[in-house]
């Protein structure tokens, strides 16, 4: 399976590649009136509007960072826009390697952490992250 690992805030966390469309850098956002917060507005990608979504709002996360990258990923038949501080690398990973955690009912979006020597990053299920949107 590959992931691509991504950072908010100090910590590490990957959705699977399966899920992303495409990796950009920051552009121009265009605000919308009377959006739902976590809704930071639409881009313009190569001549498609897409909804671009505030994933330190969606994971509950203090991050007043400036975000560098937007990741485009697939949910359902939608393409959405998540904002990330920066995006690290995409690896290669064996599943066995995912430790499954204690499913908490609000964090049902964690589909588990994986445990490298050096570092521990949280795995993301795109779909239920999102799954009013």
């Amino acid at each position: 399976m590959q992931v691509v690992v991504f950072t908010l805030k100090d910590e590490e966390y990957a959705v699977e590649t399966a899920k992303v469309l495409s990796i950009n850098d920051m552009m121009e956002i265009t605000k919308i009136p009377k959006a739902p917060s976590y809704i930071k507005g639409l881009i313009n990608l190569r001549g498609n509007i897409i909804s671009l979504l505030d994933l330190n709002l969606l994971l509950n996360i203090d991050n007043p960072v400036e975000q560098k990258n937007i990741i485009i990923v697939k949910v359902e038949e939608e393409e959405v826009g998540i904002t990330v501080d920066l995006v690290n690398e995409v690896l290669e990973i064996d599943e066995k390697i995912i430790e499954k955690v204690e499913a908490d009912k609000k964090k049902q979006y964690i589909k588990g952490v994986i445990n490298f020597k050096t570092k521990v990053v949280t795995l993301i299920d795109i779909d239920k992250l999102l799954p009013n949107y």
